[in-house]
C-alpha cells in the first residue's frame, strides 16, 4: 500500500544524508545557492517575515487564515513539521506534493554543485524557488532559528516584519543573555520597512526598538501603539486609528489574543484592500494550528476521553515563555471547575 508519509520521509532522508543537519547561523551559503537559482527571493509576492521565540507558528496560521478568507493565494514556509515534511511548505494554499518535492530536491542539488550547505539552507532555498515559480498574492515566511543569521533572512524589503514574544530558548546558539537573543530576532528588521512587535520583556523591547530606530523602520508595538484584549466573549484590538471588534481566536488560550492581533495588524499595515473586517473575523476565528493546545477528540485516546466526558489537550510548550502560557491556559480550564491532569514528556 502506498504511504505518502514514508515517501516524503525517504526524500528528506536523502537530503539529510547528503547535507549536515546541524544549524550554522549564517546567510552566506544560502545566498550563494539562491544566486545560482536566479535569486528567487526577488521574484516573490509581498513577504511577511515572522521571527520570535514563541507564537511564530500560531501568528503565521492567523496570517494565512485571514488572507485566504479574503480570497488571496498564500505561500507559507514554517518549521519544524509535526507529522510529515510537507507541512512546512504550502504553495498557493496547497501542501507541496511528492512529485514537486522530488523535482525540487533534484534540481537544487544540481544547482548547489557540490558547495558546502546545510539541510536547512538547501530546504529554504528550494522552497523560495518553488514559491517564485507559482503565482500567489502573499508569502509568509517563518524564521527557523534566531533571525539575523537565519537562512530565511534573505529579503531586502519585506512588506512587513513581525517579532513575536522573545524569551530564553536555544541558548547555546542565540544566548545566553536575553539582549543577545533579542538582537538576533531583531535582525529581520529592514531599512524603512514596517515591523509589528509583540509585548516584550523590557530589556528585549529596548534592543528591538533601537534596531528599528536605527533602520528608520516604522514600528507598532503591542502595549504602546496598539493593544488587544478579550472582553465579553470577543477580541478587541485598538489600532492607532480605530477599534476592531472581532471573534475570539480559533486557537485556545489567552496568549492567542496577542498572536492573532499581531497577524491582524501586520495585514492592515500591508494594506491590501481585499482584507476587510469580514476577512479578519473569519480568519481569526477559523485559524488551525495542530498541537498548539489542541483538543483531541479522534484516535484511541481522544475517543476514550470523549466517552468518559473528559477533554484531552495536546501542546508543545518547551521553554519558559511557553510554559507560562501553558500554565495560564490550564488555569483557565481549572477555573471552569473541571479536574486537570498534566502528562509531561521530555
Amino acid at each position: 500500500m502506498y504511504d505518502e508519509i514514508r515517501a516524503f520521509d525517504a526524500m528528506i532522508a536523502r537530503l539529510r544524508d547528503e547535507f549536515p543537519s546541524l544549524i550554522d547561523l549564517s546567510t552566506g551559503r544560502v545566498l550563494r545557492l539562491l544566486e545560482a537559482m536566479g535569486r528567487p527571493q526577488d521574484k516573490l509576492p509581498p513577504v511577511i517575515h515572522v521571527a520570535g521565540t514563541n507564537g511564530k507558528g500560531s501568528t503565521t496560521a492567523y496570517l494565512r487564515a485571514i488572507a485566504e478568507a479574503a480570497g488571496l493565494k498564500v505561500h507559507v514556509l514554517t518549521s519544524p513539521h509535526l507529522v510529515r515534511f510537507a507541512e512546512r511548505i504550502r504553495i498557493a494554499g496547497e501542501l507541496i506534493g511528492e512529485a514537486r518535492l522530488r523535482e525540487l530536491i533534484d534540481t537544487s542539488i544540481a544547482e548547489n554543485d557540490g558547495g558546502e550547505i546545510s539541510f536547512n539552507e538547501i530546504m529554504s532555498a528550494m522552497t523560495l524557488k518553488a514559491f517564485a515559480q507559482t503565482p500567489a498574492d502573499l508569502c509568509v515566511i517563518e524564521v527557523g532559528l534566531g533571525g539575523r543569521f537565519d537562512c530565511t533572512n534573505v529579503f531586502d524589503a519585506p512588506a512587513v516584519c513581525i517579532i513575536t514574544p522573545v524569551d530564553y530558548d536555544h541558548l547555546e546558539m542565540l544566548g545566553p543573555e536575553l539582549t543577545k537573543i533579542a538582537w538576533e530576532k531583531a535582525g529581520i528588521i529592514k531599512q524603512g520597512r514596517p515591523v509589528i512587535v509583540a509585548r516584550q520583556i523590557e530589556e528585549a523591547f529596548e534592543v528591538i526598538a533601537r534596531e528599528a530606530e536605527g533602520l528608520d523602520a516604522p514600528m507598532l508595538a503591542m502595549g504602546r501603539d496598539i493593544d488587544a484584549w478579550e472582553e465579553n466573549g470577543r477580541m478587541l484590538i485598538q489600532t492607532p486609528d480605530r477599534l476592531l471588534d472581532l471573534p475570539l481566536p480559533g486557537l485556545y488560550g489567552p496568549h492567542q489574543v496577542g498572536n492573532a492581533a499581531l497577524a491582524v495588524m501586520a495585514l492592515l499595515t500591508w494594506g491590501d484592500p481585499r482584507i476587510d473586517e469580514a476577512a479578519l473575523a473569519k480568519g481569526v476565528a477559523g485559524a488551525v494550528w495542530p498541537a498548539r493546545f489542541q483538543r483531541l477528540t479522534a484516535g484511541p485516546l481522544g475517543a476514550a476521553a470523549v466517552a468518559r466526558g473528559a477533554d484531552l489537550w495536546l501542546d508543545g510548550a518547551h521553554n519558559p515563555h511557553g510554559g507560562r502560557a501553558l500554565a495560564e491556559t490550564v488555569d483557565r480550564l481549572a477555573r471552569d471547575g473541571r479536574p486537570v491532569t498534566l502528562v509531561v514528556a521530555q
